[in-house]
């Protein structure tokens, strides 16, 4: 499978997400395609205890699929954070995870990492590491950052 590469806007606001959420878990959708996220859409969490366990909202979660059935983004996983644990898939997110191949980005401890939910995972029996790929945003030339006169 080919590695996905994100947006580094996308990390950024998965990141952010799991930093305003805390104590609890945060949640939301990877969205793009071609191979890349280009966006991480924080979602709400329904959990019943959303400090221990994540839950997408199932109206945003069908939204998404809609949206891209209409054309537009593809849904390609989800991320959560742990906020008192590592960035690591726990037996609760194996348990829950459809091996389906969708994207796990997880955010933890201050690390954030990927996996893959699949039939027979090396993790739980269900995740595989993926690498973590992040698209470097670019940074303009001298001339043209605010207040340089250009």
């Amino acid at each position: 499978m080919t590695i996905p590469i994100f947006a580094s806007e996308a990390l950024a606001a998965a990141r952010a997400h799991a930093a305003a959420a805390a104590p609890l878990e945060a949640c939301g959708l990877l969205l793009g395609g071609g191979g890349r996220v280009t966006e991480a859409r924080a979602c709400r969490n329904v959990a019943a205890e959303p400090a221990v366990r994540f839950e997408i909202e199932p109206a945003a979660l069908l939204a998404a699929h809609r949206a891209a059935r209409a054309g537009g983004a593809a849904v390609m996983g989800c991320y959560h954070s742990h906020p008192s644990g590592a960035a690591r898939p726990s037996p609760r997110d194996a348990a829950d995870a459809a091996p389906d191949g969708g994207l796990w980005l997880i955010l933890g401890g201050g690390d954030a990492t990927l996996w893959r939910a699949g039939e027979t995972g090396a993790v739980h029996g269900r995740f595989d590491p993926v690498p973590l790929a992040c698209e470097a945003v670019p940074i303009p030339p001298h001339s043209a950052l605010p207040g340089s006169g250009a």
